[in-house]
């Protein structure tokens, strides 16, 4: 298995590479747009700011051949800012455009909800409940860390729920797509699983 990772600069890039090498995967990373075009299985990490993120991306010119990608519906992983990226804006970064692959805005968590104070960031282990319609996703404990979060499952897409304060989405899947808010690599068994089923439904396409 080839797996090209887009090198975004951030944090998690060596943890990702790692666990999916744990798992028999050759690993490229790279920011060439041409590389990333010619992937048959791409994954987007990221951790840290949109504004940040989305100026990467830009830099590199990598913008377009993510979002065709995902529109070919090609092998795709992307992880927690990862994920925000492929939406069309930000709360942590307003009048900054994101890829618009997913037709979705990304909102900060609130200080507080039904009356009580809500910890923001979101640091830690929470529940993950997949939709019954879901084949990559199953009910689990994974590890996050994130202040914003998505709303709402978009149209054409299945995905899993997970509650901080209120409910948002904890993942994305379609076909052989899979876009987590959380960390699978850091999220132990329950995560390297995932990881295995991702990779296995890319070499089944």
């Amino acid at each position: 298995m080839r797996i090209t990772v887009v090198d975004t600069g951030t944090a998690n890039l060596a943890s990702m590479r790692v666990a999916l090498q744990r798992l028999g995967a050759e690993v490229i990373l790279t920011c060439e747009p041409g590389e990333v075009r010619a992937a048959e299985s791409l994954v987007l990490p990221g951790v840290g700011a949109f504004a940040t993120g989305m100026a990467r991306l830009t830099e590199c010119g990598l913008g377009e051949p993510i979002v065709d990608h995902v529109n070919a519906e090609r092998p795709f992983l992307a992880v927690c800012l990862g994920l925000q990226l492929l939406c069309r804006s930000s709360e942590e970064s307003p009048g900054v455009r994101g890829m618009g692959a997913l037709q979705t805005d990304v909102r900060r968590f609130p200080d507080s909800h039904a009356g009580g104070r809500l910890t923001v960031p979101q640091l830690g282990w929470n529940d993950v409940t997949p939709d019954p319609a879901c084949a990559l996703l199953q009910a689990g404990h994974a590890y996050f860390a994130n202040s914003y979060h998505l709303a709402a499952i978009p149209d054409g897409w299945t995905g899993a729920e997970s509650v901080h304060g209120l409910p948002f989405v904890a993942a994305l899947e379609r076909g052989p797509m899979l876009a987590c808010q959380f960390h699978p690599e850091l999220s132990g068994a329950w995560g390297s699983a995932l990881l295995r089923r991702w990779l296995e439904r890319h070499t089944a396409c």
